[in-house]
C-alpha cells in the first residue's frame, strides 16, 4: 500500500486510494487476460482443431431449418447438449445431415467480438503463420558474403604455343615414332593373291549340251 501511494505521488496530484485500487485491479484484470489469450502453456486449456486453435470457452455455431445450435469449448472438449462431440460431429448432428464443418460452423473465442467463418479463420491462422516463418527465416539468413576475387587466367596464347611445340616434337622425332608404334601391335599381313591364269584358260569350251541342275535331279 505505500508503495502505491509512492507511485501515486510521484505522478503528481492528490493520492485517491479508491481510485489507485480500482486501477491496479482493472491492470491485474487485464493482465491476466492477456496470459489466458497469449499462451501461458501451464494454464491455457482448449481444443486443437487441425490447425486452428479453439482456446477454452469458445462457442461454436451452426443454423439448420431456421433453429441455431450452439456448442463450447470446456477444458480440452467440445460439448454440446451434454455429450463431447468433434466439430465434424456437431456439425452432423446440429444439421441433422452430413455437411463439411469448415464452411458450416461458425466460432467465437474468447477475445473475439463476433462469430467466424470456420475456413475463414483456418486461413487468417495460415496467412500468420506464413508471415511468420518468412520473418524467422529472414532473420537467421546469413549476411553477404564478398565475393572472392577471381584467379588470373593463364593466357590462351601460350598455352596454345606449348601445345603446338609439343605436337611438332612428336611429329619430327624417329625415336618417339618408334617408341609409340612398339606399343601397338602390328597387324598381321594376308598373303598377296596368286592371279596368275592356268593351263588351258583360253580353250574353247568343251561342251555340247548344257542342262540345269534342277533339270537334272528332278528329271
Amino acid at each position: 500500500m505505500e508503495r502505491l501511494i509512492e507511485q501515486l505521488a510521484r505522478r503528481g496530484g492528490a493520492p485517491d486510494l479508491q481510485q489507485a485500487l480500482s486501477a491496479a485491479i482493472e491492470m491485474w484484470l487485464g493482465e491476466q487476460v492477456k496470459l489466458q489469450m497469449g499462451g501461458d502453456p501451464a494454464c491455457v486449456r482448449g481444443y486443437q482443431w487441425k490447425t486452428v486453435f479453439l482456446p477454452e470457452g469458445t462457442l461454436l455455431c451452426t443454423y439448420s431449418y431456421g433453429d441455431e445450435q450452439h456448442a463450447r469449448v470446456i477444458g480440452r472438449q467440445i460439448i454440446f447438449c451434454g455429450r463431447v462431440v468433434s466439430p465434424n460431429q456437431f456439425a452432423h448432428w446440429a444439421g441433422r445431415s452430413t455437411r463439411n464443418a469448415w464452411n458450416d460452423l461458425y466460432l467465437r473465442r474468447p477475445q473475439d467480438k463476433f462469430y467466424i467463418l470456420a475456413s475463414r479463420l483456418r486461413a487468417q491462422v495460415a496467412q500468420e503463420l506464413e508471415r511468420a516463418t518468412a520473418t524467422v527465416t529472414a532473420s537467421a539468413a546469413p549476411e553477404d558474403v564478398p565475393a572472392r576475387t577471381a584467379l588470373p587466367s593463364a593466357p590462351t596464347n601460350l598455352l596454345a604455343e606449348i601445345l603446338h611445340a609439343v605436337v611438332a616434337a612428336l611429329q619430327t622425332s624417329e625415336q618417339t615414332k618408334s617408341a609409340i608404334a612398339s606399343l601397338f601391335p602390328q597387324p598381321v599381313l594376308a598373303p598377296p593373291r596368286d592371279c596368275s591364269k592356268g593351263e588351258g584358260w583360253d580353250l574353247p569350251e568343251r561342251r555340247k549340251f548344257r542342262f540345269r541342275l534342277e533339270d537334272v535331279a528332278f528329271s
